[in-house]
């Protein structure tokens, strides 16, 4: 991995003690710095940080979705009662507007007639 040897010719280690000694700090140093991020990453609050990050994520991205679907269906609904131009379509209108009101009449007399 691209580690320089330290042996010479005949095998044996041509570093001094305290080179050696050097590199066993070192050697804990990194030792230690993994496993401190280690343990930040198995923390359980870091572990619940993650989880609410991406729950919050999907919740966004489905709102976003629904959103979409939403925005679509109304667009929809609304081409059936206004022309090109924005203007009112009064044939499907008024056959609309009076189903609504016989539906209000109907559940006022229903009402009614319960009592």
């Amino acid at each position: 991995m691209g580690e320089v040897s330290t042996r010479g010719r005949d095998g044996k280690d041509v570093r001094s003690a305290a080179q050696i000694e050097a590199d066993i700090v070192r050697t804990r140093q990194q030792l230690a710095a993994t496993l401190d991020e280690l343990a930040v990453a198995v923390h359980p609050s870091t572990i619940i940080g993650s989880v609410k990050a991406q729950a919050r994520a999907a919740v966004e991205q489905k709102t976003g979705e629904v959103f979409v679907a939403v925005n679509r269906s109304v667009e929809r609904v609304r081409a059936q009662f206004v022309d090109e131009k924005g203007n009112p379509r009064k044939e499907r209108i008024v056959p609309v507007a009076a189903v609504g009101a016989a539906v209000v009449v109907g559940v006022v007399l229903l009402r009614r007639r319960r009592k």
